[in-house]
């Protein structure tokens, strides 16, 4: 099923095909009953469809969100990276099917691909709304390499995607809604505040599976989660942080902070 939302590239039907695994998978939880998990090669990218075109992150056109361009500019940005964590969490169940989870792990992840397949449609409903639609503006191409640079790595991948890339959007989203409220955009307000809840889970599915990890092998979660940002992360954290939100997912502040630029002169 991971494989097959992967393979997927039209992100309408990437996410539709999403949530209908993600309803079996829970309706036979509901049941008592855990689906087994099979093995399957996922993709080294996922598809994706023609539009929108992808750029280098430096060649991304800058637009001014106070304006009515700029505002779709930002809603088409959120779309292309819950697109991405529709895929990211899918990528995580196949990827790393080899090592042996308890189910709670596949509930996590496959609730979040479905939550994230839901915030991509209202991305895309606040842009049709609009007069725009995904694929419309050009996009970040360098998204996916985060799961690149973990693709054998199941820790590395925890402390990255949910714990430090998730973990920004936690930062970053409350400036977002108080931009778009004060357009009087309440389309876009209560989907960003729909995203801004469900985010502190995925953060803490991270959070709970990497230190899970950690006790399974023995090892202290702090240092080692220190080690895989600077392996894996291409630069320092950058604060402000969202600490409220942080702690609510279970990243404690010891845990970023010395990540930062100004701690690492």
């Amino acid at each position: 099923m991971a494989v097959e939302v992967l393979t997927t590239a039209d992100g309408r039907a990437k996410t539709a095909l999403s949530r209908r695994h993600a309803a079996t998978w829970f309706a036979a939880r509901a049941a008592d009953r855990t689906l087994p998990v099979g093995s399957a090669q996922p993709p080294l990218r996922p598809a994706r469809p023609d539009r929108p075109e992808l750029l280098d992150p430096r060649d991304v056109p800058k637009r001014k969100p106070g304006s009515p361009q700029g505002r779709i500019a930002l809603l088409h940005a959120v779309a292309h990276i819950e697109l991405n964590a529709v895929d990211l969490h899918w990528d995580i169940i196949a990827r790393f099917a080899a090592t042996a989870m308890p189910p709670g792990y596949y509930d996590d992840w496959v609730r979040a691909a479905d939550e994230e397949s839901k915030h991509f449609n209202l991305m895309c409903d606040c842009l049709e709304a609009e007069g725009s639609h995904y694929g419309a503006l050009p996009a970040h191409a360098g998204m996916w390499r985060a799961a690149e640079d973990t693709g054998d790595d199941l820790l590395g991948r925890l402390a990255v995607v949910p714990m430090v890339l998730e973990a920004r959007g936690l930062d970053v989203t409350p400036g977002m809604i108080a931009l778009f409220r004060k357009a009087g955009a309440d389309g876009a307000v209560a989907a960003l505040e729909t995203i801004y809840a469900e985010e502190v889970g995925h953060v803490a599915y991270g959070s709970k599976w990497f230190h899970f990890l950690c006790g399974r092998h023995n090892r202290d979660p702090k240092p080692v989660f220190h080690e895989l940002v600077r392996k894996y992360f291409h630069g320092p954290l950058k604060p402000p942080f969202n600490d409220e939100k942080r702690a609510e997912a279970g990243l404690p502040p010891d845990f970023y902070w010395p990540l930062t630029e100004a701690q690492e002169r």
